[in-house]
């Protein structure tokens, strides 16, 4: 049995390729629908920054910004 390559979205390989280390580690859940991102990070400017890097490749998706912040 073959496996088909995993397709990963614009809107994924935006946070992957990152590069700010912190939003690399976020995690993202695309449907045709939505576009939803999780994860921990240390500031609001953090979670801000993610936000709007996926803001180009929502294409009319509802994005849901589920980012925590905890700060030290």
């Amino acid at each position: 049995m073959v496996s088909s390559p995993v397709v990963l979205s614009p809107a994924t390989l935006a946070l992957r390729d990152n590069p700010i280390p912190a939003l690399r580690q976020l995690a993202i859940d695309v449907t045709d629908e939505q576009v939803v991102i999780s994860g921990l990070v240390a500031s609001y400017y953090l979670k801000q920054l993610a936000q709007e890097a996926l803001m180009p490749y929502l294409d009319g998706r509802t994005l849901h910004n589920r980012v925590a912040v905890r700060s030290e």
